[in-house]
């Protein structure tokens, strides 16, 4: 019986396995699983965290700008003038630059200014000193009615005479005469550290309205080249809104010399128009300015027409004053820096309580400087458009 042989079984080839996928090493849960939160707490706490950190660095940052300008605090001052100046002077540079040299054209402007100043201040000098004599010998019997008002007053009556007042004084000034000399010392340091502003701020405008220029072009040169772009278009933003600032600045003080001449001759102070011309130059001095102005109008409206007419120009002037603080400024400035009326009010109050005068005066144009700087900078490079330019730029190269 023949037999047969099985042949070898074979088991089929079965299909080569997928590789095996390496795991990363970086603790990173793999694509398709649910995250895993690593954070603290939920995610609008950890946004309000960063927030609040970001504002703490923020307010640091100004805290340290303000701790550096206490400190240099006369060289900030003269910056501030010397950048007013220019932004004044320079339309009118810019002007005599068509008929003369870019130097020359500058040099004209400052004098200009020099002369306008020195005009008005002049014209309001002869004015006064024309009318001297009457209107000395009117201020005496202004002061003798005014005393005799006031002693019908009983309670003021009651303590004492007009002679016994001035008695009095003369020995109080006599008693703290000490005190007084010291604080007279302090007053006149602070007046030369004043006229060394001034003269640092001159020096510094005649360089800016000159070089101006080559200056910004220095500051451009520590600036990657590829972003000189957005740096010159947000210096001209910044540069435009301090320009408007400043000749909002001149606005409102022509207002208020107006509304001032206005008033004073309808109710009859001699010497209206230079009065007028008083309040239009008290204007650039914030706060110190208008309160000399009121006081200077209201002692020439005694010498002229009694006590009376005084406390009527005290009044209107005060009126003048407030419609000057609280609806020209922030109207007409305001909309020169593009700021809202009420961001006004806030940011002068908020200046005049961290620095005073001072805090007061450069409040608004450090705001609307700080603004149009952020606006520009955050808009894209293809939405930045050059909106003004910086100091000594506006015409050309300037003088080299």
């Amino acid at each position: 019986m023949a037999m047969t042989v099985d042949a070898p079984t074979v088991a089929p080839t079965t299909a080569a396995e997928s590789p095996t996928t390496p795991q990363p090493l970086t603790g990173q849960p793999p694509a398709g699983s649910s995250p895993v939160g690593t954070g603290f707490g939920a995610p609008w706490i950890r946004s309000t965290g960063d927030l609040a950190w970001k504002l703490i660095g923020i307010g640091l940052a100004v805290a340290l700008v303000f701790y550096v300008v206490s400190l240099v605090q006369l060289v900030f001052v003269a910056l501030f003038l010397a950048l007013v100046f220019t932004s004044v002077l320079l339309p009118l540079g810019d002007l005599y630059d068509r008929v003369m040299p870019r130097g020359l054209a500058m040099a004209a402007s400052l004098l200009t200014a020099v002369l306008a100043v020195g005009g008005l201040v002049t014209y309001v000098v002869s004015s006064v000193v024309s009318r001297w004599e009457e209107l000395a010998a009117e201020f005496g019997t202004g002061l003798s009615d005014l005393a005799v008002l006031v002693t019908d007053i009983p309670l003021v009556a009651s303590l004492g005479t007009p002679g016994q007042w001035l008695q009095d004084g003369g020995a109080w000034l006599q008693e703290n005469a000490g005190s007084y000399a010291g604080t007279a010392a302090q007053s006149a340091g602070i007046i030369g550290e004043g006229a060394t502003a001034v003269v640092l701020a001159i020096f510094c405008t005649v360089f800016f309205l000159t070089q101006g220029s080559r200056m910004w072009r220095w500051v451009l040169s520590l600036v990657p080249a590829d972003r000189h772009d957005r740096w010159e278009s947000a210096a001209g933003a910044g540069w435009t809104a301090f320009s408007g600032f400043t000749r909002g600045m001149f606005f409102v003080a022509l207002a208020d010399g107006a509304l001032a001449g206005v008033f004073l001759s309808v109710v009859g102070v001699p010497l209206a128009l230079p009065l007028s011309v008083v309040v239009f130059l008290g204007a650039f001095v914030p706060m110190i300015g208008p309160v000399a102005a009121i006081v200077v109008a209201a002692l020439v409206a005694l010498a002229a027409k009694g006590p009376v007419l005084a406390l009527v120009v005290l009044i209107g002037m005060v009126v003048v004053a407030q419609i000057d603080a609280n609806v020209l400024q922030p109207l007409i400035t305001g909309k020169q820096v593009s700021l809202h009326p009420v961001v006004m009010a806030l940011v002068v109050a908020g200046g005049s309580v961290v620095g005073g005068l001072l805090g007061a005066v450069v409040a608004v144009p450090l705001t609307a400087v700080t603004w149009a700087v952020i606006s520009t900078l955050r808009k894209t490079p293809a939405q930045v458009t050059t909106s003004g330019t910086a100091p000594g730029t506006v015409s050309g190269d300037g003088a080299d």
